[in-house]
């Protein structure tokens, strides 16, 4: 008997001290900015009036805290997974891409070309943190079949993620996904047949661009929107 497909909300993170100087935050855990807070009540406003069966989360300290608020409103007790927690950017872990680019230009030039080909200097290898990731939320769909499930993860994590499970190249994953907005929820369904993407960067403010729930679209090389 085929089980029905699960239905994933994924949610980056709120603002931390090092995204709003857009600094690499990726092992190193920083913890959420007055703005990170202001963004995980909304989120926790966002769940309290949507369907939601679970809440999980990686274990980094600014997921856990940004779902806190969705698991209060909701008195789910909140379920964590390691493989989501964010990659590691090695040497460029909390610094900018720029500075970066100002000690080693050929390699950061490499890097935007394609950063999975050309990943940073002693950083975790994208390919298998989106094998991690993928098998994560797999196993989180099967143990959810026909529920809705917020998941909280980080925008580098989840972006390799969603070019696997949509069958995307991930070295174009900068290019396709440029930015998931803190605390807005990208929506795919998961089951037996694959990934499908619902919805992607839907602000959970009421008051937000694109709050009316019209999904951005994200754009695939070679095709035509």
């Amino acid at each position: 008997m085929t089980r029905s497909p699960a239905t994933l909300l994924l949610a980056r993170h709120g603002q931390t001290v090092w995204h709003a100087e857009n600094r690499y935050a990726g092992v190193s855990d920083i913890a959420l900015t007055d703005e990170g807070r202001r963004q995980a009540r909304q989120l926790g406003e966002w769940a309290a009036r949507s369907e939601v069966d679970a809440i999980w989360t990686s274990t980094v300290s600014r997921a856990i805290e940004t779902a806190r608020p969705a698991c209060e409103a909701l008195g789910l007790a909140p379920r964590r997974e390691h493989e989501l927690r964010e990659c590691d950017f090695g040497e460029v872990e909390g610094r900018t891409l720029a500075e970066f680019a100002a000690e080693h230009p050929e390699r950061a030039r490499e890097y935007r070309a394609d950063p999975v080909a050309h990943p940073f200097p002693g950083a975790e290898d994208p390919r298998a943190a989106a094998a991690r990731g993928t098998a994560a939320l797999r196993r989180i769909a099967d143990g959810h079949p026909g529920q809705r499930v917020l998941v909280v993860a980080h925008n580098t994590l989840l972006r390799l993620v969603l070019c696997e499970l949509l069958s995307i190249p991930l070295g174009a994953y900068r290019r396709v996904f440029p930015r998931l907005r803190n605390t807005a929820v990208s929506e795919v369904r998961i089951g037996a047949q694959g990934g499908a993407l619902l919805s992607l960067n839907v602000p959970c403010a009421p008051d937000g661009p694109g709050a009316q729930g019209v999904p951005e679209v994200p754009r695939v090389p070679g095709v035509r929107p």
